[in-house]
């Protein structure tokens, strides 16, 4: 059969197949998207900037990035879906052109004690694998290595359905590699029982110190003393061994209290249920101190906090055991594996050397594999996510980045752009959101959101190439070439916070003197140290603020409102102006509309399908009663009030007839941090990571503290907000408080009174003092990559 030959015509057609090469985005409205339509192209690199708040991750992440991932679960049996979570279809008009997403958030990984860096990158699963086989002696299967999987052992008799049936004994047993007193956790926790009741006191006569348990509690106190196991009238010392044990550590039992079934369980089990299994920092102030108090943390004395049994720990490979494997540094731990040569496992050693040696070059080799997940900071946690996209055979893919630099010291950056254009050269689309102008400047196209934040935002103000937007007029353009100067003159200390031998982590006996009363700024590359310098040797004590890259906890209920505390004033100034209780004024309490329970929208469940969020029509989205919303102050109902925006409320409180001191004091420190825009009721779920840090700071500018520790307070700023938080720490400093900032970015360097910088290196590397005194100085004397940097940016 003859084919007819192609034509000239035919061959340098273009594919219809290629056309696609855009992804088109028509009416987008998410957040504050202000009915945005953009296209951006694929297999490229797209810089999203724009000041905090101005709905650059309302685009990329709740737009782009959810629907593709709608769009793919959707894919997936109606059976699958329904252990999956469910995905609202975003606030869009048209989508076209969508490549499978994958976001890299900076979401804190998991604080889960038996979660560390090897079992979150698989590391850890090859590394057992390789002891399992290579291993002397040889204690069993990968499991046998595992910190998480607990010896098993089971005997008795089974029905063995084979013609006639018979009944045989069988014994079961699975090697695990848990540590039986710690339960792979490493650490152990003692509870100290004289925190816990007196012991001089019978339960009649008030023995509990525990906080909240008062007498008369018919779920605490009174199930102990009426239970019928205990006698309420003996001293708790004079218990026999029996009585000890049951009032201790018995297993949950019904017991009737005047005729109500209720459950009698062990002091100790009852305590770690309702105070040790809670995040302590959720925990309200009193009720933290107890905690602090009645239970101490120690390393496991059975497996010196390796997590491991004694049987793991003896198998070894050229004299190291996996604990030693995973305790090692890991680009340590890939020269070990690179001098190993065993052609039974060459496979998996190349697989295992490929995710050692992207730890490297990702900038993260001074960590370790059992360093806890829960410990990274949101940059690092980010990085280690990237580690298993790095080696992906996928092409034509879009990945989305949330700010790769956060955490990381100039030096580090160059590395980290490397990473993003080899990405986009295997065919990817990258979509990046950041701030920074070193990765702004490698972008193929840069998508500019604003003007402004908030409401003020929302719209595309430019798109084009890098040197289009250094020549547009748009706050992005013309803040990207901005440099601090580095200060003529410093303040002099007033005195000088002394750190001796300080040993954290991986400081090496550091002497140091922080000056107070001055702007001191740590720095160093990524894991030289800094936090643990800071956060490990300053004392924590009466006078010390700490802000840290914590997460803020906090349901879609909770808003700025509720976080400072701003709520609290307005709604006693609500009362008093109506002659009414302020827990109507609470959408969480009385006043909370009854059809949606005061959240302003039903959720409604359906089953396998997405979820959907809709405004409740009883009070439509006001979150209060009909009656609640009668009662007004300066001629505002509460959910007005909540609408309004910080520099709003600012005016409306600070005189007239709402003049509420408390209130404005409050709402001014939110003003001074660059939160103007931000409305009080929004929920603090929808707030971008550099909102949520700034809003902590404003809530502790109020501590009565002399010394505040910040750490990156930079993270998620833009180019113009430095500017603003840089004011923020000169008044500050100017009003006799001490300052100590953890931080990278070069503005904050050079607008320091006194520098300290730890290196040279990272790890190992690092822990020492590399330098100590002014900026001029380190410019001057460019002696670390730090002074180098900065000499660059200051055009030295």
């Amino acid at each position: 059969m003859s084919m007819a030959p192609r034509t000239d015509t035919q061959s340098s057609a273009p594919h219809t197949a290629d056309s696609h090469d855009l992804i088109r985005v028509h009416g987008a409205r998410e957040n504050n998207l202000k009915d945005v339509s953009i296209e951006i192209p694929k297999r490229r690199l797209t810089v999203f900037t724009g000041v905090s708040g101005s709905g650059k991750s309302s685009l990329v992440f709740n737009t782009i990035a959810a629907e593709s991932q709608r769009l793919i679960n959707e894919t997936y049996s109606a059976f699958v879906q329904g252990f999956m979570p469910t995905l609202a279809r975003p606030e869009v008009d048209v989508l076209e052109g969508l490549t499978t997403a994958i976001a890299v958030d900076q979401q804190r990984m998991g604080g889960d004690p038996r979660s560390t860096v090897g079992t979150a990158t698989d590391a850890n699963a090859m590394l057992r694998i390789l002891f399992s086989r290579l291993g002397k002696p040889h204690i069993g299967p990968p499991s046998a290595y595992s910190f998480n999987t607990a010896s098993v052992r089971a005997s008795g008799a089974i029905t063995v359905e084979r013609g006639a049936r018979k009944a045989v004994k069988a014994t079961f047993s699975r090697t695990g590699g848990m540590c039986t007193r710690c339960e792979g956790r490493g650490t152990v926790s003692d509870i100290d029982l004289t925190q816990l009741y007196d012991d001089s006191k019978s339960l009649a006569e008030g023995a509990f110190t525990i906080p909240g348990w008062k007498s008369d509690s018919f779920w605490t106190v009174r199930v102990y003393a009426e239970s019928g196991l205990l006698d309420p009238d003996k001293p708790i010392r004079k218990y026999t061994k029996k009585e000890m044990q049951d009032f201790l550590y018995r297993e949950p039992t019904k017991v009737k209290v005047e005729g109500v079934n209720l459950t009698y369980e062990g002091l100790i089990p009852k305590i770690q249920k309702s105070f040790l299994s809670k995040d302590k920092e959720s925990l309200q102030p009193h009720i933290r101190a107890f905690v602090e108090r009645a239970v101490t943390f120690a390393t496991c004395p059975e497996c010196d906090g390796t997590r491991l049994s004694e049987g793991a720990r003896s198998s070894k490979i050229e004299r190291i055991n996996i604990a030693d494997a995973c305790a090692m540094e890991i680009r340590d731990l890939a020269e070990w594996i690179r001098g190993l040569e065993e052609p039974s496992v060459a496979p998996l050693l190349t697989a295992l050397q490929e995710t050692l040696d992207s730890f490297v070059e990702i900038g993260l080799g001074y960590l370790a594999l059992d360093r806890p997940a829960g410990t990274l900071s949101g940059g690092e946690a980010q990085r280690v996510r990237m580690i298993r996209h790095l080696g992906s055979s996928l092409t034509d893919v879009t990945y989305v980045f949330d700010e790769p630099t956060a955490g990381l010291h100039p030096h580090d950056i160059q590395r980290m752009n490397d990473l993003l254009l080899r990405l986009r050269d295997k065919g990817n689309t990258v979509l990046v959101v950041e701030h920074k102008p070193e990765l702004i400047a490698i972008a193929d196209h840069v998508v500019d959101l604003g003007p402004g934040a908030g409401t003020a935002g929302g719209a595309v103000c430019f798109e084009g190439t890098v040197e289009e937007l250094r020549a547009g007029d748009t706050v992005t353009g013309r803040h990207l070439d901005d440099r601090a100067a580095v200060k003529e003159t410093v303040r002099k200390p007033t005195g000088a916070l002394e750190i001796r031998g300080a040993t954290a982590n991986n400081l090496q006996g550091v002497d140091v003197d922080i000056p107070l009363g001055v702007l001191a700024v740590v720095t160093g590359v990524a894991g030289s140290g800094k936090s643990s310098l800071v956060h490990g040797s300053v004392p924590a004590g009466e006078g010390v603020v700490s802000v840290d890259q914590s997460p803020i906890k906090g349901s879609r209920r909770s808003n700025p409102a509720t976080y400072t505390g701003l709520l609290d004033p307005i709604r006693k100034a609500f009362a008093k102006a109506n002659g009414v209780k302020p827990a109507l004024f609470s959408a969480n309490s009385e006043g909370a509309c009854p059809t949606c329970n005061g959240a302003g929208v039903v959720y409604t469940d359906l089953a396998m399908m997405a979820g959907v969020a809709t405004p409740c029509e009883e009070c439509e989205g006001k979150r209060y009663q009909a009656s609640v919303l009668e009662y007004h102050l300066g001629g505002r109902d509460i959910s007005e009030v909540l609408a309004m925006s910080v520099a709003e409320a600012e005016e409306f409180f600070g005189d007239g007839e709402a003049r509420t001191p408390a209130a404005h004091r409050i709402l001014e420190r939110l003003a001074d941090v660059g939160l103007g825009y931000l409305s009080l009721g929004q929920p603090l779920t929808t707030l971008s990571g550099g909102e949520r840090q700034r809003l902590k700071l404003a809530t502790h500018m109020a501590d009565k503290g002399g010394v505040y520790v910040l750490d990156e307070p930079t993270t998620g700023l833009h180019l113009a907000d430095v500017e603003q938080l840089l004011d923020l720490l000169d008044r500050l400093v100017d009003s006799g408080k001490s300052v100590i900032v953890v931080e990278h970015h070069q503005a904050v360097m050079a607008h320091a009174d006194w520098i300290i910088d730890l290196g040279p290196g990272a790890g190992h590397d690092g822990g020492r003092i590399v330098f100590e005194g002014t900026p001029a100085d380190l410019v001057t004397a460019r002696s670390t990559l730090t002074g180098e940097h900065l000499a660059a940016y200051v055009g030295a």
